[in-house]
């Protein structure tokens, strides 16, 4: 089953769940904030994209970190940062039990989806 991480109310997040039922893709929506995060979900991700995929240095969030929580990142840094505040995380990210793929591109959920819904025609 795949799995769409993120919060319910933002933007990119609402266009990845609208895309995914318009093309009758089946997934579970886990909200980080109400749902949860543990360190052993951050670090799956990161072995399938890296942690400079995962953590967003464009969000508001990021900018509202003081400098010395921004200096000297390293994986283990960043994923305590992102465990501290989820709103790090570069969102949704979408498991699909082969693939993990971190934010929103038509593209990328075409492509990513394909080898679990092989069946049936995306997009």
């Amino acid at each position: 089953m795949n799995t769409l991480y993120g919060i319910k109310n933002c933007d990119t997040v609402k266009k990845a769940r609208q895309w995914l039922d318009r093309n009758a893709i089946d997934y579970r929506f886990h909200d980080l904030r109400n749902d949860g995060l543990s360190p052993q979900l951050i670090r799956h991700w990161i072995e399938k994209s890296g942690w400079k995929t995962l953590l967003n240095q464009r969000s508001t969030s990021w900018r509202q970190l003081n400098d010395e929580q921004k200096s000297d990142l390293t994986e283990a840094k960043a994923i305590q940062l992102m465990l501290e505040s989820p709103t790090l995380i570069k969102r949704p990210v979408l498991d699909t039990g082969n693939h993990v793929i971190v934010g929103f591109k038509e593209e990328s959920y075409r492509t990513g989806l394909q080898d679990t819904n092989s069946a049936k025609q995306i997009g």
